[in-house]
């Protein structure tokens, strides 16, 4: 192999490392954005009204936030095994790059 074909072959590699990480830091955003809506359902207890009130509205409220978290958590499930399908493949496309990065630099 020339130091020609190994240039090309490890900007190719380097373009794709590029890809995968933007795809895996898209990946994590989202997965990160559904974390915080889960996190956003915990409201803490009112204090200052009638506490038979409060507790109404808790109950209500919990009911609602129950089957939001239920959507929520569908939706995590997905994106937690679209990030780790993402992270392993960017893992294989960051160990191309050096390979070919190394396999470069003992050829110069």
């Amino acid at each position: 192999m020339n130091g020609k074909s190994l240039e090309k072959m490890e900007s190719i590699a380097s373009l794709m490392l590029d890809m995968r990480l933007a795809d895996l830091e898209r990946a994590a955003r989202a997965r990160q954005e559904s974390i915080d809506l889960l996190r956003g359902l915990e409201v803490p207890a009112a204090d200052d009204i009638d506490p038979l009130l409060a507790a109404r509205l808790s109950l209500r409220y919990q009911i609602w936030a129950d089957g939001r978290r239920a959507e929520i958590n569908l939706a995590l499930a997905r994106q937690t095994a679209d990030w780790t399908m993402k992270r392993d493949t960017a893992q294989q496309a960051f160990a191309r790059s050096e390979a070919l990065r190394l396999l470069k630099q003992k050829h110069a």
